[in-house]
């Protein structure tokens, strides 16, 4: 798993033109991100700390399951697409020596269906799929929760599982797949709870298509990440000074208000 992870890290790399080399001031930096809104706030990050010698390459990478193994072995130098939760199960899981250097955006997760219009609409015995990794998996569960579709078990924490349903009073099934692939399952599900990029990605509006979303004061803010040995080098610095700039904020409150929202 790991080389093949390595190989299509390289392969992207390549494609951009860039050698894997340490990172520091007056160097290249490699900032892997999803592409979508992500992206579009990595190239305008690129080109607010251009001034300071500083040239981030912005690596897209489709899957993020690339993402940390790419950052931990070198490959990237940072990247900017998870939260905390997400980050503290792939260190804990895997021993990566990863850490969140600043918040950035917020993208609050949505129930989406195409055959019912609100959540007081579920079937007896309806389908609902969920992210399967744990953390996105537990957040889309708290989401359904939080709207009286079922209960957890008290104590479940952030990161709850179906295990930990207690109260399912319309009998609804979970279904877990690969949270990238959940756009797709539309036609065969009650309802899909996905998170934003991935909902753009998949061609839904967030502020129009969403029958439930999270309140905007998630605790799911994503985080600029980086290997725990550069945290304190002046060009991680230099990059949470252009993540949280005026520039920034003005480019999410403009292009996608109330589906991405500052988390700082």
């Amino acid at each position: 798993m790991k080389r093949n992870i390595r190989i299509l890290v390289a392969a992207t790399l390549a494609l951009c033109g860039l050698v894997a080399r340490p990172a520091a001031a007056g160097q290249v930096i490699k900032l892997g991100v999803e592409n979508g809104p992500h992206a579009e706030i990595a190239e305008l990050v690129k080109t607010l700390v251009a001034k300071d010698g500083i040239d981030v390459k912005v690596i897209e990478l489709s899957d993020y399951a690339q993402q940390n193994p790419a950052l931990d072995q070198g490959d990237l130098d940072a990247n900017s697409f998870q939260h905390q939760p997400y980050l503290d199960e792939q260190v804990k899981a895997r021993g990566y020596k990863l850490v969140g250097v600043a918040k950035s955006v917020v993208f609050p997760m949505g129930v989406y269906s195409r055959k019912i219009k609100s959540l007081a609409e579920l079937p007896q015995g309806g389908k609902i799929a969920i992210p399967n990794d744990p953390s996105n998996g537990g957040r889309a569960l708290l989401l359904l929760q939080a709207n009286g579709v079922l209960k957890l078990r008290p104590g479940s924490g952030i990161t709850p599982t179906p295990i930990d349903i207690v109260e399912n009073k319309k009998n609804v099934k979970i279904v877990e797949a690969d949270a990238a692939q959940l756009p797709n399952f539309l036609p065969d599900v009650s309802a899909a709870i996905i998170n934003t990029n991935y909902a753009i990605q998949g061609k839904l509006d967030p502020a129009k298509d969403a029958i439930a979303r999270e309140s905007k004061d998630s605790p799911y803010v994503n985080l600029l990440v980086v290997r725990q040995a550069d945290k304190d080098k002046p060009w991680v610095k230099k990059l949470v000074a252009a993540y949280h700039s005026a520039e920034v904020r003005k480019l999410i409150d403009t292009k996608w208000p109330g589906v991405v929202v500052p988390g700082w």
